[in-house]
């Protein structure tokens, strides 16, 4: 699995013109399921994700995570992460796991998001115009 993370002031969703999801503060998530990824890949990435510390504290100081802070998810499934970049200049997707079993566990991990806070996501497959305000601006790129 592959994370995208971007600290936010707002983000949100939008499918045909139309708002699907949006989220004050807190983190967008871009969401790559490759072939080898299981629940315990899911449960590893949920858990490092909950528990980043890379909110400032009242010392101005990365120190507080998402839960601190009170934040929110916005989760996007983005499988043209399982590119490395690496051969050629036309991107392939072999790595990606297929459409049927990443929308699943995409599902499953929306919702175990849910468990400790809010989290809202895109449609799965769908053309998205996603719109943000990187907060500061800080990016992460995740492997589990």
């Amino acid at each position: 699995m592959k994370c995208v993370l971007q600290r936010v002031l707002e983000a949100k969703c939008e499918v045909d013109n139309n708002l699907v999801s949006e989220i004050s503060h807190g983190f967008l998530l871009l969401t790559c399921f490759e072939k080898e990824d299981d629940k315990a890949t899911i449960d590893k990435a949920i858990y490092k994700i909950l528990n980043l510390r890379i909110f400032d504290d009242e010392d101005g100081r990365m120190n507080k995570n998402i839960l601190d802070v009170q934040g929110e998810i916005l989760n996007i499934s983005q499988f043209t992460l399982s590119w490395n970049g690496t051969k050629g200049h036309r991107p392939s997707f072999e790595r990606s796991m297929n459409a049927q079993s990443a929308n699943l566990n995409f599902e499953i991990m929306t919702r175990n998001f849910n468990k400790s806070l809010k989290c809202k996501k895109g449609i799965f497959g769908a053309d998205m115009k996603i719109s943000l305000v990187n907060d500061g601006p800080v990016t992460f790129h995740l492997e589990f």
